[in-house]
């Protein structure tokens, strides 16, 4: 039986655009192995990975959506490619589509409060269609996307059935809340009228102020973005601080089987052993062909970004700060890897004709180079604006690269500096989102990396040592799971069964 059943718009590598994928394909994996049967269900997207698998169907239903009846169907992946169940809700017409959020040019969809309803019926559907006992014991829901379901397992007559269901909501993002105009009401499933005070905020529906409102417990991907939330969040700060007893904060882990220096296919050369000879040659070998590749010099340290390209990531500070650090004749190379903002890229394209030889930007999502940009750079730098947890980090440290980070978030929690005097110190930290801070902080790493190379060589060892894996997470999430009375129980089993329930007859459709 399925105990724990995570429902999102993303996971990896079914569809992916940041740290909310790479989560939820880890987290039911890692659950999973420790004795937690865990699934995970996304809607079904035209996308490479999900239309290149084979899909078992589990059920059909139809969700009313005001006028429309709009009929659907649950699939399940059949290899257990992924370590657990995975699931697809398929929707022809709302998700069929080649793109997550966005059509192939950038544009966002324009029924997204439609699509994200019907999809989180469908999956209540579904479930109510499950024999009692078969029923998942916690559903674990992400980000706004999914953020009504807490809602609608307590108030909406139709999923009445799984309101002793403890639902548990996590934060990764509170910048994006779902709000949506009233004017869409009849989207919704019928709900108990004396309930709707639940949906309201600020004049609107809000599908994250819903879920802090009504799920068992809410959690965040670190504890100072908890901390910061109750400070700033559009608006939420008083609904954070009044529901600040069911709040955790748990640092999200990585896939230590994805991200093993060891192990990795992606990268020119691995890590054959954690002495510090064979450490600097793994970083070395690594830098070299980074170097051939994007026209960089070997001598000086190379300070790469990996990520996307918008305003919350702090990168349009960066071409400002990489041309201020260069005049001012500063040693360092530059890498710049990904997508986000027209204006943004272009300043990186430029910079990479004009300070050729100091400067290269690789415009792409390319998981394989992230890897190898990860194994080959001496700095990751982090500048960002708001960053609930940051995943990029962890990757960094597992090989070797030294994080140059924000003092914000998830960034504040994982990266001590290296001057606190508890030894503790991983990175590079600086407080202010500004030229100044930024500019000294890139100066301290390159004066270590030229001046300092013992230094280097004992924070790339003590980095690489660091357990960023999912074991401790999930041990805390289990913990909340059982705090608000959830009956999970740790199975031990080498091989858990990935079956379901046999194929439901269709419900009837709605009137």
């Amino acid at each position: 039986m399925i105990q724990v059943l995570h429902i999102s718009a993303e996971c990896y590598p079914a569809a992916k655009t940041g740290g909310l994928g790479d989560v939820v394909g880890s987290l039911p994996k890692y659950m999973t192995n420790a004795g937690v049967l865990s699934a995970a269900v996304i809607p079904k997207y035209s996308l490479k990975w999900i239309n290149g698998r084979e899909w078992t169907t589990v059920y059909h239903g139809a969700v009313r959506s005001d006028w429309r009846t709009i009929h659907f169907s649950v699939q399940q992946e059949t290899t257990g490619a992924l370590g657990f169940p995975f699931f697809v809700v398929d929707i022809p017409g709302l998700y069929d589509r080649p793109g997550i959020y966005n059509d192939p040019s950038g544009w966002p969809y324009g029924d997204e409060v439609e699509r994200y309803l019907v999809f989180q019926q469908a999956v209540l559907q579904w479930l109510v269609s499950f024999p009692e006992a078969d029923r998942p014991r916690v559903l674990h829901c992400h980000d706004h996307h999914t953020g009504l379901i807490p809602f609608m397992v307590q108030f909406a007559p139709e999923f009445k059935a799984l309101s002793g269901t403890a639902t548990v909501f996590t934060i990764h993002n509170g910048q994006y809340q779902g709000a949506f105009s009233w004017r869409n009401h009849n989207l919704l499933p019928y709900y108990y009228a004396s309930a709707r005070g639940f949906l309201e905020w600020n004049g609107a529906v809000n599908p994250m102020a819903a879920a802090v409102k009504c799920a068992w417990a809410v959690t965040t991907v670190s504890q100072s973005y908890l901390f910061e939330l109750h400070q700033n969040s559009l608006g939420l700060e008083p609904l954070f601080r009044t529901e600040w007893h069911k709040q955790h904060g748990i640092i999200n882990g990585i896939d230590a089987h994805v991200w093993d220096p060891e192990t990795d296919t992606a990268l020119h050369a691995r890590l054959e052993g954690r002495s510090p000879e064979q450490i600097a040659e793994f970083k070395w070998k690594n830098k070299r062909v980074l170097c051939e590749w994007f026209g960089l010099r070997e001598d000086q340290p190379l300070i790469s970004f990996i990520g996307r390209m918008v305003g919350e990531k702090g990168s349009d500070l960066l071409p400002d700060a990489y041309k201020s650090y260069i005049h001012a004749g500063g040693s360092g190379s530059f890498l710049v890897l990904g997508t986000g903002e027209t204006w943004t890229e272009n300043q990186f394209k430029e910079m990479a004709w004009n300070y050729r030889g100091r400067v290269n930007a690789v415009i792409d999502y390319n998981e394989a180079l992230a890897h190898q940009i990860y194994a080959g750079s001496d700095f990751l730098i982090m500048p960002s604006r708001v960053e609930p947890c940051g995943l990029n980090q962890m990757y960094a440290m597992r090989y070797g690269t030294i994080p140059i980070v924000r003092s914000i978030g998830g960034l504040k929690d994982t990266v001590p500096d290296i001057a606190e005097p508890d030894g503790t110190g991983r990175g590079i930290r600086f407080d202010h989102f500004s030229l100044d801070d930024i500019g000294y902080a890139i100066h301290r790493g390159a004066s270590m990396w030229h001046n300092e190379p013992g230094i280097i060589a004992m924070l790339r060892a003590r980095i690489m040592s660091i357990d960023f894996s999912w074991d401790n997470a999930v041990q805390h999430y289990f913990y909340v799971y059982r705090n608000i009375g959830a009956r999970i129980e740790a199975v031990k089993k080498e091989t858990p069964p990935i079956s379901m329930p046999a194929k439901t007859k269709p419900k009837k459709k709605a009137k």
